[in-house]
């Protein structure tokens, strides 16, 4: 009896044995199970597209009487940041803007508002640039020069013309665009981005190295800046630092 009993025990412990190594190679071998790859995100962050056009539409609206802020504004709202398909290369268009340029073009689907809110959806030939500063640069001279019928169509929105950045993008509102909240737009992401410092010239410019400890909010502290300043400034992707790295701070 106790043999038997001794039989049965080791039988019970060779199923158990067997059934856990069977698992274990079930869940080894198992095709079915999906495994999901890290997503990365490499696409510009707003801060850092926005480094990439700052000092040419600075530069351009001080030559035009124009405010670099809403340039700038525009540029992130029309090509999402120059995330869109008009904006990506090889079309570089940043403000939507319409027909040809230099006999190039590109025909794609968009969206337009009837001036009441309501928006329909057409098809539209848009102006192809070969660069971004081609494409800041015709928006400009659209802008000072105005249309075929009416070289002033655009003077509302000339600095010399208005009190602040807000009488511009009222004045685009309905003519730029026919979106008829694109002035409400325009001005939440110039005073999120603090693109006003933008209008004015470079008082100073100087640059700093990251130290051990150093963060972007320390950094912007020290220095009375915005966070959101330094990395258009250095054209960041995210806010993560390296020890040693050289960071341009600018005053205005």
């Amino acid at each position: 009896m106790k043999y038997l009993i001794n039989f049965f025990k080791g039988l019970m412990i060779l199923v158990i044995v067997i059934c856990i190594s069977f698992f274990m190679v079930t869940q080894l071998f198992n095709t079915n199970e999906t495994i999901e790859p890290a997503v990365v995100d490499n696409r510009p962050s707003v801060e850092e597209f926005i480094g990439t056009i700052a000092e040419t539409a600075r530069k351009l609206g001080i030559e035009n009487d124009l405010y670099a802020s809403v340039m700038i504004a525009q540029a992130i709202l029309e090509s999402e940041h120059g995330q869109s398909g008009l904006a990506s290369a090889p079309n570089n268009n940043l403000f939507g803007m319409k027909g040809r340029y230099q006999n190039s073009s590109v025909t794609l689907e968009t969206s337009e508002d009837d001036g009441s809110g309501n928006m329909t959806t057409v098809m539209a030939e848009f102006r192809k640039y070969p660069s971004y500063e081609d494409s800041m640069k015709d928006y400009a001279n659209l802008l000072r020069n105005g249309v075929s019928w009416n070289k002033n169509f655009y003077a509302g929105v000339f600095k010399s013309n208005t009190n602040t950045y807000t009488d511009a993008t009222k004045f685009l509102t309905g003519t730029y665009a026919t979106d008829s909240k694109y002035n409400e737009k325009l001005n939440l992401v110039i005073a999120k981005y603090d693109l006003q410092q933008y209008d004015s010239p470079v008082k100073n410019k100087k640059t700093i190295t990251v130290a051990d400890g150093d963060s972007l909010m320390h950094i912007a502290e020290a220095h009375n800046v915005k966070v959101t300043s330094i990395k258009q400034w250095n054209q960041l992707r995210s806010d993560k630092l390296v020890i040693g790295q050289q960071l341009n701070i600018y005053q205005y």
